[in-house]
């Protein structure tokens, strides 16, 4: 079964930067070219959303509309990492966030669609506050 874990997250100043790591384990395969990952974020009081999502073997990246050009994801097969760089983070980049995957899940832009068994990280906390 796949495991994931975040990590990263923290409290920082308006416009400053992050870099979200997702840790991956008991995958098939050798590299983590055969899934797709997405990250998500969960506001307080609001539902879970797709930030971004990295497809499987192409690498192709998708981003909310609200985040791109200031987020950056990326597979790292050396380490079986997902990274989610964010910069210039703003106050409604506030919540918790969350890496998934699974065999078969796939990005519909920035959401990833994950089958039943899908795989969830525990979440990490990012706080844009000054």
């Amino acid at each position: 079964q796949v495991q994931l874990v975040e990590s990263g997250g923290g409290l920082v100043q308006p416009g400053g930067s992050l870099s979200l790591s997702c840790a991956v384990s008991g995958f098939i395969g050798s590299t983590l070219d055969y899934y797709a990952i997405g990250w998500f974020r969960q506001a307080p009081g609001k539902e879970r959303e797709g930030v971004s999502c990295i497809s499987a073997s192409e690498h192709k990246t998708y981003y909310a509309d609200d985040v791109k050009g200031r987020f950056t994801i990326s597979k790292d097969n050396s380490k079986n990492t997902v990274l989610l760089q964010m910069t210039n983070l703003k106050p409604e980049d506030t919540g918790v966030y969350y890496c998934a995957t699974d065999l078969g899940a796939y990005c519909r832009g920035s959401s990833l669609r994950l089958p039943q068994s899908g795989s969830w990280g525990q979440g990490t906390q990012v706080t844009v506050a000054s």
